[in-house]
């Protein structure tokens, strides 16, 4: 896409950190870190949004993401690291390129790993199960 942003530091046109590049899948330093080597893995391809990614680039990002996981343990000292991806506005997405963040983590860092919990009323699991399983 031609105003894309990822398309744009895809092409070149747009300077990057670039930590991981294969013919599939390009990582760069996120420039707003949540933390130190917060990391960016896209598809070189331009997708909106992760349904719309065919399986064996699922599969490619996810071997990037696999390796710059180990890179941060190894290389960062974080004793974990959390993988994220916005599916959409409502969920956060901001940039209309399919993207997922690997973001490293130490105890005690201040970033929120997860928010609270909301418990299903009687019988809703049940009925949420049922409306998935019949979609897929």
């Amino acid at each position: 896409m031609e105003d894309c942003i990822f398309c744009k530091i895809i092409r070149g046109e747009i300077p990057s950190a670039k930590v991981l590049e294969t013919e599939t899948v390009l990582a760069f330093l996120d420039i707003n870190p949540v933390s130190k080597g917060h990391t960016l893995v896209i598809p070189k391809a331009h997708y909106d949004t992760f349904p719309e990614m065919p399986a064996d680039v699922i599969a490619a990002l996810g071997q990037a993401l696999q390796k710059i996981g180990e890179a941060v343990k190894s290389k960062l000292n974080s004793a974990g690291f959390n993988i994220l991806l916005n599916n959409d506005r409502a969920a956060g997405q901001l940039i209309d390129h399919s993207h997922f963040h690997l973001i490293p983590r130490n105890v005690g860092d201040g970033v929120m790993a997860w928010p609270p919990v909301r418990p299903y009323a009687e019988g809703e699991m049940e009925a949420v199960r049922a409306a998935l399983e019949s979609a897929v």
